[in-house]
């Protein structure tokens, strides 16, 4: 057998650590997976690959591998002390050519604990999902639709990707950037390996009069000049889809919050957000004469500047 290059096969360097060769090992695995590439050579690429994991996943076949690797260009090989199964310096390889045919790293590596080892299982890869939600969704709970291309079998034994529909429930109150987990729905597993498990996470737009930052929600609330003034009693509306009546000091300013406790999203370890009004100061567009008049005279009454410090 043609001395195969392990590093090159994974595409790794010679220095790469054991979650590099890990990583490639993966990704090549399931490249090639005969249950789901399609090109003609898969097979034979999925156990080339899975053989150079086997060798290079073990510290004592990889240090084997490693020293047959540098003379496999010249003409001798003496077992490292201590590797069992050799029985001394009788089995050497004096006079062997590495680089021609001949040579079965698989019979070599027998001598190392009773055969290669059989192909572990592996867990299949994991994914990663965003969807988008609304607040409102987000306070109430919702349900989310996610397209997977999943790998099926057909009646005649072929492969192919089928696009699956995925109805994900998000519970009420889910906040931004929050992660799901779901199970198995992942990518295929190697070897009798378990599937791996897809990740959504949770993005929560601003849409409509509201909008989230934690577990706060902040609305603004537009107030008529008058109303600024005298103080006022607005209703507002609540994520939950109800209103409630609230209380605006006189003399509120533009841009000033005004607290409501508890009334942002649920919180199971702990206090549930607030809701936050973010007063916002309103003139009538087209004003009567009558409300120009009455304007006239408070301008005439009140000696208030807002220009005074310019």
């Amino acid at each position: 057998m043609e001395y195969k290059d392990y590093y090159k096969i994974l595409g790794v360097d010679r220095s790469a650590s054991e979650a590099d060769i890990k990583k490639a090992f993966r990704k090549l695995a399931h490249k090639y997976h005969p249950d789901v590439s399609k090109e003609k050579d898969a097979e034979a690429k999925f156990k080339d690959v899975n053989e150079a994991y086997q060798t290079l996943s073990d510290p004592e076949k990889k240090a084997a591998y490693d020293q047959l690797g540098q003379r496999r260009e010249g003409s001798s090989f003496e077992p490292p002390p201590g590797w069992g199964g050799f029985g001394g310096a009788s089995h050497g390889f004096e006079g062997f050519d590495f680089g021609g045919g001949g040579f079965d790293f698989a019979d070599l590596f027998s001598h190392m604990g009773g055969g290669a080892r059989a192909a572990r299982p592996q867990a299949g890869e994991d994914l990663n999902a965003e969807v988008q939600i609304t607040p409102e969704q987000a306070f109430n709970g919702t349900t989310v639709s996610i397209s997977l291309r999943e790998p099926e079998e057909t009646a005649d034994g072929r492969v192919r990707h089928v696009t699956k529909t995925l109805e994900i429930k998000v519970p009420a109150g889910t906040i931004d950037g929050q992660k799901m987990r779901v199970t198995g729905k992942g990518g295929p597993g190697y070897n009798g390996g378990p599937n791996g498990n897809l990740y959504i996470t949770i993005n929560i737009i601003e849409e409509g009069r509201f909008k989230v930052e934690g577990r706060d929600v902040y609305q603004t609330v537009p107030l008529a000049d008058f109303e600024a003034v005298l103080g006022a009693e607005v209703v507002v509306p609540t994520l939950s889809g109800g209103k409630i009546s609230v209380k605006i000091p006189a003399g509120a300013k533009a841009g000033q919050k005004i607290r409501i406790g508890g009334k942002g999203f649920p919180n199971k370890k702990g206090p549930a957000g607030d809701m936050y009004l973010l007063i916002s100061i309103v003139v009538p567009p087209a004003p009567s004469d009558k409300v120009k008049e009455l304007y006239q005279k408070i301008a005439e009454a009140s000696k208030f500047n807002p220009r005074e410090n310019l």
